[in-house]
């Protein structure tokens, strides 16, 4: 593995030092079907190696020649965690459907037999969470708009054509589904009118928040056919400009060595002379990811353009299940002029079996890891559950009127009403997601369970 460099972005002043930050300048992409050309796997035992093409047979897999060469430590494999955020592992499936899967591939089944047992297996992995499918989709001339969701009355999220696809996949992703080849399952749209339009016609809409796959995999042409109509005087209202992207971790050369890397870094520095808040949603799961000299090019880079660096990620095992983790993480962000944003809990889908961890024990890595760092990091909010009914955030476990109780309180919420409503919900060791949870002190009911109730029977088709 190349050392872990912490040279400061300082150190590359000059052109030729800019070339020689990274030595992967070429974008090379693996998938499953290149899985026996990656030649550090070659160091474990063919066993592992069929394991992990069973996984990548169900769940998308993709990684690039800059996370093998740079973040992995091979010399730590599998525990390494970057190892364990890219590539495959047993543990994601569940034994029955492992076996299934694994037998079917070692008797070299048809591929149309391999297909549908993996669909069959996907089924079962809860790939739209939350509603987002039936829930969340906008309309505009009394038509559903595809590729966007409107969830939150100040927030809506698109989802550009171009950009359902990132630089590598995440083991946990959460949107897993949209990697897959499975049109029902995508969000996408490459109707840069049609949002404009939207948008336009929502005055109480303050954030786009542009999310993929990985809307900067996208060449800035096309970026700037989304973001450059923004700021039109009729999108005043639209204040904030947020894109979601692992590429600061994935592929940092976006913002350095990419041909249009230029023209990529005026455009954020045309918004924001324009008058939006320009945010990147940087998605960093450990301090390992921001090592590099390329990294640190690429923020100081990104953060000349006068746009804001935050920073989220769920606590996840194997990965960062860590207090120290994340205090470390959380003060290198600091240093590095990002700010701390989210602590998530790992969704309740794809592979949440491998990764999941209790909210009891969640909490706790959050409390531990809060304590250590200053109030410049103590903007972390969280743990934080990105549920149905909005966003919930576990404030405490306490002792309240006899019985053990976790406080919660909506930090975001379907109906804007909920935002700041603190509730209780009877304790549970084992509880690892909000649908876990049932209301304390033997209420029946959540206060807003009804409401809720009603607003899914309502988008029901």
């Amino acid at each position: 593995m190349t050392d872990l460099i912490t040279t400061t972005a300082a150190d590359a002043d000059s052109a030729g030092a800019v070339s020689a930050l990274s030595r992967n300048t070429k974008f090379t992409v693996y998938t499953e079907r290149q899985l026996d050309k990656i030649e550090p796997l070659q160091q474990l035992t063919p066993e592992q190696r069929f394991e992990m093409r069973v996984v990548a047979t169900v769940l998308p897999f993709r990684v690039n020649q800059y996370v093998i060469d740079e973040l992995i430590d091979w010399s730590n494999v599998p525990a390494d965690p970057i190892f364990q955020l890219t590539f495959p592992q047993r543990g994601m499936l569940a034994p029955e459907d492992f076996d299934r899967m694994a037998q079917a591939l070692q008797r070299d089944a048809e591929r149309a037999e391999i297909q549908q047992i993996a669909k069959e297996i996907r089924d079962k992995l809860n790939p739209h969470p939350a509603g987002q499918q039936e829930m969340n989709v906008p309309m505009l001339d009394g038509e559903p708009l595809p590729g966007m969701q409107h969830k939150y009355r100040e927030t809506v999220l698109f989802f550009p054509s171009q950009g359902q696809v990132c630089h590598s996949y995440c083991t946990f992703c959460f949107r897993w589904a949209q990697f897959i080849g499975d049109k029902e399952l995508k969000f996408a749209s490459n109707e840069a009118s049609s949002l404009h339009r939207y948008l336009a016609e929502h005055k109480d809409v303050t954030d786009l928040l542009m999310t993929g796959g990985d809307p900067m995999v996208m060449k800035t042409s096309n970026l700037e056919q989304y973001l450059d109509g923004l700021l039109h005087p009729k999108l005043a209202h639209v204040q904030n400009i947020r894109i979601g992207t692992k590429s600061l971790t994935f592929w940092p050369q976006r913002y350095v060595t990419d041909p249009d890397a230029p023209e990529l870094l005026a455009l954020l520095t045309r918004l924001v002379k324009g008058g939006k808040h320009v945010a990147l949603m940087a998605h960093f799961n450990h301090w390992r990811e921001m090592q590099t000299p390329i990294v640190r090019e690429a923020i100081k880079r990104i953060q000349a353009t006068g746009a804001i660096i935050r920073a989220q990620a769920p606590v996840v095992q194997h990965i960062n299940d860590d207090p120290q983790v994340w205090a470390r993480m959380w003060r290198t962000q600091v240093g590095l002029g990002i700010v701390p944003y989210y602590m998530f809990v790992e969704r309740d889908t794809g592979a949440k079996r491998y990764f999941e961890v209790p909210l009891e024990r969640t909490y706790q890595i959050y409390r531990e890891a809060i304590q250590q760092v200053s109030g410049l990091a103590r903007t972390a909010r969280g743990p934080s559950m990105s549920a149905g009914p909005g966003k919930v955030e576990i404030q405490g476990i306490i002792d309240l009127q006899g019985e053990k109780v976790f406080v919660l309180r909506f930090i975001q919420g379907r109906n804007p009403d909920w935002v700041q409503r603190i509730f209780f919900a009877k304790y549970d060791p084992q509880a690892t997601w909000f649908d876990d949870l049932v209301p304390a002190f033997g209420e029946e009911k959540f206060f807003f369970t009804d409401e809720y109730e009603a607003m899914q029977a309502q988008a029901q088709p």
